[in-house]
């Protein structure tokens, strides 16, 4: 063991106060919100589990992935996308645009910092955020780890007895690794579709379970994306009316998905989207590989065999490899403790637009079920409601410096 002026030396390390908010998480919410605070002169410290910014873009996506919507629609505050970047940029490039984005405001996470637990202290009124090397302390706590934090492994009786790999999407990157392969894809979303696209150009034999209902639409109307259309008619049409026409349009342009297996919801994609987060498929070339047959629909999995899978159509087929396309899920009640703001999911119980401020100066940034554009507007009125506040108490602070390491007592 080391002195006692060794061991009160490594104790004084282990408890930080920052003059600021504290962002738990680096991806584009964490960002958006620490760039919109800088801007208002309003310092800050960004935790990080991983050892990047946009770990989930970096290390959890496949290859060929690009932005849904174009590029205006998933910009941050107060930095465009380059001009020359495509009007759908590539993983890749939007990588690119977060890493420049960091560095044109100077911001650099505290990176392999993964949080342990958050509490807030009623008696002195702070957040107390404990990762595995630190104590962070401060009067505002910014939760960022948005929807997305946690892939979803759903368990299907057999899955144990496969023969083959199994892996989640957030560990898929390229259809080459399976040519000639037949494979299943489990998940009918725009994760289960495009992969099953990519598997089917990289020649492998490819099969999707579609258990759910989803809209598939064009990914374009006459030229123009098809969410912005629907944005735009919005201010002047009923939702209703907006969702009829996208699907009129969409069953000219693709025909009807029912004869292909792919069913679509009762309700609308747009107020679909907007009541549940459940996104419609946006395509780009599947529909066509599944009125060829180069990706072939099936019901829902019974069970997993040795060898294959069995459906619930009584159906029972071999394959090679099994894909889970089965989305991520918020990790915000592994860590967030005692807080009545969000519910047993992760959510926020508050609906948007009034989900990203809780109380004690909790806030929430990514997760509004809007992707990019409602990142961008959370950020904005977090920062702006920090900003008075810390205006408020900044002279009665207990430093000038905005991370302190204190002593613990």
């Amino acid at each position: 063991m080391g002195s006692l002026k060794e061991q009160e030396n490594v104790e004084a390390t282990k408890c930080v106060w920052v003059h600021g908010p504290i962002i738990v998480g680096a991806g584009p919410s964490g960002i958006a919100v620490a760039a919109s605070l800088k801007q208002q002169g309003v310092p800050s410290v960004v935790l990080e589990r991983s050892n990047c910014i946009a770990s989930l873009w970096q290390n959890k996506t496949y290859d060929r992935l690009k932005l849904h919507l174009p590029k205006h629609f998933c910009e941050l505050p107060l930095m465009p996308f380059p001009k020359d970047f495509p009007k759908y940029p590539s993983k890749y490039q939007f990588i690119s645009y977060m890493e420049s984005y960091a560095s044109h405001f100077n911001i650099v996470p505290r990176f392999n910092q993964s949080v342990q637990s958050a509490e807030f202290d009623p008696s002195s009124e702070i957040w107390v955020v404990r990762t595995q090397d630190f104590v962070y302390i401060s009067p505002w706590l910014v939760v960022a780890t948005g929807e997305n934090a946690e892939p979803v492994i759903p368990n299907i009786p057999g899955m144990e007895l496969f023969h083959g790999s199994i892996v989640h999407t957030s560990v898929y990157k390229s259809g080459c690794e399976y040519k000639n392969k037949k494979v299943l894809v489990i998940g009918c979303g725009n994760s289960g579709m495009e992969v099953s696209l990519d598997l089917s150009r990289h020649n492998a034999i490819s099969y999707m379970v579609a258990r759910n209902t989803v809209h598939v639409i064009p990914r374009e109307m006459f030229g123009f994306s098809t969410f912005g259309i629907a944005m735009a008619l919005n201010k002047w049409f009923p939702l209703k009316l907006v969702d009829k026409f996208l699907l009129v349009v969409s069953s000219f342009m693709l025909g009807n998905t029912n004869h292909y297996g792919i069913k679509r919801p009762k309700t609308g994609p747009i107020e679909l989207k907007l009541a549940t987060g459940k996104t419609p498929v946006l395509d780009v070339g599947q529909l066509a590989k599944i009125k060829s047959g180069n990706i072939k629909v099936m019901e829902g999995v019974k069970e997993i065999t040795r060898n294959g899978a069995k459906f619930v159509d009584g159906q029972e087929k071999e394959f090679d490899a099994i894909i889970l396309a089965t989305g991520y899920k918020s990790n915000v009640p592994t860590w967030l403790k005692s807080c009545e703001f969000f519910d047993k999911n992760g959510m926020p119980k508050m609906p948007f637009p009034h989900g990203w401020k809780g109380e004690q100066g909790l806030y929430t940034v990514g997760f509004t079920k809007r992707g990019l554009h409602g990142t961008s507007s959370d950020a904005v009125n977090i920062a702006k409601d920090i900003a008075h506040k810390w205006m408020t108490i900044k002279d009665k602070s207990y430093c000038n410096s905005h991370i302190v390491l204190l002593k613990n007592s």
